[in-house]
């Protein structure tokens, strides 16, 4: 029971702080402007959905998909960071506009943004992938007991933190709400700002890495 809390633990604080569930919300909220509060409330259900599926098929099958296809990690960290900046600066780049009455919106593209961009890669990118890939290789190593420990806690962590991520893009108005509007607005700015600046330093990795297997190599 030890080894099985130590591994839940392990894979439920890596997986968390590289999600950053609270610090996504108010760029969630701000992608997701135009949506009714009920339409957010599902949205939230898709995108937890969609990561828990992201994060335990990235656990149990990524490195049998990346071998597939020839992708190396340093590639998907230079393809994910590149979109992860494009969003930080299209957020950035955004005008305040008016808002306009739920009712009258057209709801369908709204729920078509759940996977991409909002779980792929602005939630669950390749900074999760590459985590739960990581973890994934790591329990081979391991047989018996030590296996299901390793398998159980990382799903108990995945599902624990699809979970988090529910309950805070669930609540976005309601964590806006308590900002107010100039907070939000700052915030959002702010968390804009860093989701730039993760999408670049994922690509930097991602190069650094890719110049060290072409040196290694010549």
């Amino acid at each position: 029971m030890e080894r099985f809390i130590d591994d839940f633990i392990l894979a439920f604080v890596a997986l968390l702080s590289i999600i950053n569930p609270v610090g996504l919300v108010f760029v969630y909220r701000e992608m997701t402007v135009w949506a009714a509060p009920s339409e957010r409330v599902r949205l939230s259900r898709r995108i937890a959905l969609y990561a828990l599926a992201v994060i335990l098929c990235s656990y149990f099958f990524g490195t049998f998909v990346l071998a597939f296809f020839g992708i190396t990690l340093p590639v998907l960290r230079i393809a994910g960071g590149l979109v992860v900046a494009s969003a930080g600066w299209s957020l950035l780049e955004r005008k305040p506009a008016a808002h306009e009455a739920p009712q009258a919106m057209d709801t369908a593209p709204i729920m078509q943004m759940a996977f991409f961009p909002l779980t792929m890669p602005l939630t669950t990118g390749p900074g999760t992938i590459a985590v739960s890939i990581a973890l994934g290789a790591a329990r081979s190593e391991r047989t018996g007991y030590l296996l299901a420990s390793a398998v159980g806690g990382f799903v108990l962590a995945a599902v624990a933190v699809a979970g988090v991520i529910l309950l805070c893009y669930r609540n976005a108005d309601r964590i806006v709400q308590r900002t107010g509007n100039e907070g939000a607005r700052i915030v959002t700015t702010l968390s804009s700002f860093l989701l730039l600046c993760v999408g670049l330093q994922i690509m930097v990795t991602g190069i650094v890495e890719v110049a060290r297997e072409v040196i290694a190599t010549s």
